[in-house]
């Protein structure tokens, strides 16, 4: 079976794409994550968002259950929450679950992926 490029090192029998869900999305916007315990920042940039999540193409990334601060800005915006790291590559970039989302984020977010189109 073919692996998904994006495949989480803890999926053994099934592509992470297969354990997906909820739809991505395409999107061009830049993220500031910051480890929530080392207060380290990372900049990349974001092609692909969800309801749940984001993959942050980056050099530099953070590893796997780092819990962090997460800045997305887009044209529309700008949006934060709590997140985690799920997965990674080495220096090509992370997938990165959103957390405790406030409303008022989900908000921002939701507008966002109505207007977005799907991978």
């Amino acid at each position: 079976m073919l692996r998904h490029p994006h495949a989480s090192p803890l999926a053994s029998s099934t592509t992470f794409t297969e354990q997906r869900t909820v739809p991505r999305y395409t999107v061009a916007a830049f993220a500031e994550v910051t480890d929530s315990a080392t207060e380290t920042c990372i900049r990349g940039r974001i092609t692909q968002i969800s309801s749940k999540g984001c993959y942050i193409d980056s050099p530099n990334t953070l590893p796997v259950g780092t819990s962090l601060d997460l800045y997305i800005f887009h044209d529309r915006g700008t949006f934060a929450t709590k997140g985690k790291v799920l997965y990674l590559r080495e220096q090509i970039g992370m997938g990165v679950s959103f957390l405790d989302l406030p409303k008022d984020q989900s908000e921002v977010l939701d507008s966002w992926l109505a207007g977005l189109p799907t991978l």
